[in-house]
């Protein structure tokens, strides 16, 4: 069971974002290849961005998260940005939300990380992408595309090993070049999202639970530990185990996210998302196809409850936005017009928190 178990997490790779350092503006700067929270989106040298407003109240609308995330075999740098409105009357609302999807070619992206004089190029972003090449970083400084014949079953915990989380791109695409802006708009302090692999942390946390279960057990019994270590045994003392919140849905997503409580993202591309309170029956036939080529639209990553108590304002007063979980659906195809300049929109819906008092 134990095997299986393991082969099963390694089959449905689920990749975490969490918030690192902060990015101090005066020190360094972000890019279109850099994973953060807030700030103002960053643009591939190709491409202009037309800052977007709520579709409710016409608000402008404030960027949460970019997520620097290329396709294996594809040979396009991609990066999704997702804004959401801080109107508490648009909260728990997904049309008062925006996710636009960005690419550029390998010839288009050298443009944004050529160095600027005397500054050396250094890069802490990974891609979220199963296979792709050290998460977005060369060895040689310059950006490569993500790898046509990578293996499947690449191996996360190696891509992982080294993984710094000070290191940032210096040069780059300053945010808010590329961009069309209404004007002043609203933004939340940067931070780098650094990235885990879940399964790191299921290893270590499900034995460390199953100890302090099983030692609870035998202080309340007065049995010997070694006597329950079985697949039998364990199962018995999880059966005893009630919800007390009274939900079924919202108590799955409490456990699964409980190994690391901290994550402000999951990515798994074509991958099932964590629903915080029941879906909808007809969930799947809400999402429709790309607008762009018709292909369907696939989940590929969330923003998790625990961003909520992140964002802080550094312009705006009680600037904020509150949701359970928004689920991120992209073009199964991630296609991308000949001579595109503008980023395509994508798919999102909001599920409201039904206990939101836990992630603060």
């Amino acid at each position: 069971m134990i095997i299986m178990a393991a082969e099963q997490r390694q089959l449905e790779c689920v990749l975490l974002g969490i918030r690192d350092a902060e990015i101090d503006a005066k020190r360094s700067l972000s890019s279109c290849f850099t994973s953060k929270i807030g700030e103002l989106p960053n643009c591939f040298p190709s491409l202009t961005l037309r800052y977007p407003s709520c579709s409710i109240c016409n608000g402008i609308l404030v960027h949460v998260v970019q997520v620097y995330c290329p396709l294996e075999g594809s040979p396009y740098h991609r990066t999704v940005n997702v804004f959401a409105c801080p109107s508490r009357a648009c909260f728990g609302k997904s049309e008062s939300w925006t996710v636009l999807r960005s690419q550029c070619l390998e010839t288009e992206a050298k443009q944004a990380q050529e160095p600027k004089a005397n500054q050396e190029a250094t890069m802490a972003t990974r891609d979220w992408c199963e296979g792709a090449d050290d998460w977005g970083m060369d060895e040689e400084t310059e950006s490569s595309a993500p790898p046509a014949n990578s293996s499947m079953d690449t191996d996360f915990t190696s891509q992982l090993q080294g993984l710094s989380l000070r290191e940032h791109l210096q040069s780059s695409v300053p945010a808010g070049e590329g961009l069309l802006l209404p004007g002043p708009v609203p933004t939340f302090q940067p931070y780098y999202i650094s990235v885990v692999d879940e399964g790191e942390f299921c290893v270590d946390a499900d034995m460390d639970h199953a100890q302090r279960l099983l030692k609870e057990y035998q202080r309340r019994e007065g049995v010997d530990v070694q006597q329950l270590i079985s697949c039998e045994g364990e199962s018995e003392i999880y059966e005893k185990t009630k919800a007390r919140h009274g939900d079924e849905i919202f108590l799955k997503f409490m456990k699964k996210i409980s190994v690391c409580q901290e994550q402000v993202l999951r990515y798994s591309r074509d991958g099932q998302p964590l629903f915080i309170t029941a879906p909808l029956s007809n969930m799947k036939q809400m999402v429709p196809c790309c607008r762009s080529c018709g292909s369907p639209r696939r989940f590929e990553f969330q923003i998790m409850p625990a961003l909520v108590s992140m964002l802080k304002s550094i312009n705006t007063e009680g600037l904020t936005v509150e949701f359970g979980t928004v689920l991120i659906y992209t073009c199964e195809k991630s296609c991308w017009p000949p001579s595109n300049q503008t980023p395509l929109e994508e798919f999102l819906f909001v599920q409201t928190d039904p206990d939101q008092k836990l992630f603060k």
